[in-house]
């Protein structure tokens, strides 16, 4: 991160030697990145814009498919492609501005080697620099530093001392911390000043540089307040209900009472960066709504007027068509028009001509009872309107297999009783038997035997 952090510090250790304070400094500083950032913050609105103009469409879509999340969804990206518009585009670019404040912070806190560039070993166990400071008596008092932000109070030791350490290190530099005057922002604010015993209140020289500082982080907490209701008035969007919509209401004020609590535990040049970043991106979203309303609009005005053009055109070409097909006028084909395309058509043509001929002019078949009008098989491929006459004629015939054996029996009896009405003796010949139908053989030696 120090290497990220390196080019930041060697832009504000540039702005203060050119102004010589190190406010003034941090102001510049603060400036320069948002113009640095202003093509992005520009797209990044523009982004934003376009798409709160989406939500009256959006929130139809919802109506319309609410418990179809896939259909939803799909329905959604459909309208962002074709509208033009990235939904993402107002998020990427938004968050820009906080590794450049992590880069200022650590620029802050370690002056030593990111603004100035000295070797990091230097300031090491056995580092010369480190070396020449404990050597010294009055460094004695600068022990009780926050290790957090040591070289702060190295760099303000170093500073006042500044013969005894330039010949160490070619890239040492003196500075001051100090704005307006004996307002240091090289310090943490104190949160306990008001009650603090340690205040000297004797005399206004003495009190009002710590209660600048001590006021710092309020302000910070109060712009970045400021700044949000009133982007959020230039940027209405539809608040959600429920506990979505409270979480909403909860973070527009939670991130200004985080940016108090930070600028509480962190040096008050941070401070102030913060406070005028807010005040900067609040100039900035005022006059980026006021010069995108007006793009947006005209846009949109160029939009609706085509697409108006073009719906009168389908629907002049559909009106002419209609006309044309109740005079009878064959229109002529588009001598442009691919060969794949007119094969389609006439495909279709020779389809919508069988269908009226089947309609009008087909005459009607007998072998296909299932048919229903221009449906074939519209009662089933099997259907047989005579299947319940031929299983009625199926019960009704009488079984011959069984007729043939009850015949049989009953020849056989007569021939067994040798009772003949034609044959008084009693004994049936050969022609009898046939004539009767009994040729068996077994039933002709049954009769023999009588």
């Amino acid at each position: 991160m120090s290497a990220i952090a390196r080019p930041f510090g060697m832009l504000l250790m540039f702005l203060y030697e050119l102004v010589g304070n190190y406010g003034l400094a941090i102001i510049l500083f603060a400036v320069i990145i948002r113009v640095i950032l202003l093509p992005f913050q520009m797209k990044s609105k523009r982004g934003t814009m376009q798409s709160m103009r989406l939500q009256p469409k959006i929130a139809e879509l919802q109506k319309k498919h609410g418990t179809n999340k896939q259909k939803l969804n799909e329905e959604t990206a459909k309208l962002y492609k074709e509208e033009g518009v990235n939904p993402a585009s107002g998020c990427i670019w938004g968050i820009l501005p906080f590794p450049i404040m992590i880069a200022l912070f650590l620029a802050i806190r370690q002056p030593i080697t990111i603004m100035m560039g000295v070797a990091p070993e230097l300031l090491e166990e056995g580092g010369a620099i480190l070396s020449k400071l404990v050597s010294m008596p009055a460094w004695e008092g600068f022990t009780n530093l926050n290790p957090s932000y040591l070289q702060i109070g190295q760099a303000q030791f170093i500073t006042e001392h500044f013969d005894l350490f330039k010949g160490l290190s070619e890239n040492l530099r003196p500075i001051d911390f100090s704005f307006f005057g004996n307002v240091n922002l090289g310090i943490v604010p104190n949160w306990k000043f008001l009650w603090d015993s340690t205040t000297d209140w004797s005399s206004i020289s003495n009190w009002l540089p710590g209660l600048i500082i001590f006021i710092i982080p309020f302000l910070t907490g109060v712009s970045q307040l400021f700044s949000s209701i009133i982007s959020k008035k230039l940027n209405p969007t539809a608040t959600p209900q429920g506990q979505q919509g409270g979480s909403m209401q909860m973070m527009l004020y939670l991130m200004p009472l985080l940016s108090v609590y930070f600028a509480f535990i962190t040096p008050a040049a941070l401070g102030l960066y913060w406070m005028l970043g807010s005040v900067l991106q609040l100039v900035q979203d005022i006059w980026l709504t006021k010069r995108y309303t007006r793009i947006i609009e005209a846009e949109d005005a160029i939009k609706n007027a085509e697409r108006n053009k073009r719906e009168a055109e389908i629907e002049a070409k559909r009106l002419e068509s209609e006309r044309k097909k109740a005079e009878g006028i064959v229109e002529q084909q588009n001598p442009n028009t691919s060969k794949q395309k007119k094969q389609k058509a006439e495909k279709q043509e020779k389809t919508q001509k069988a269908v009226e001929w089947q309609k009008k002019d087909a005459p009607p078949r007998d072998d296909e009872p299932s048919r229903v009008g221009d449906r074939r098989n519209a009662r089933g491929r099997a259907y047989d309107p005579d299947r319940y006459l031929h299983e009625g004629a199926a019960e009704d015939e009488p079984d011959s297999s069984l007729n043939t054996d009850e015949d049989t029996d009953n020849d056989t009896d007569d021939v067994d009783d040798g009772t003949n009405t034609n044959d008084p003796d009693g004994v049936d010949d050969a022609d009898d038997a046939d004539d009767a139908g009994t040729a068996d053989t077994p039933d002709s030696e049954t009769s023999e035997t009588t």
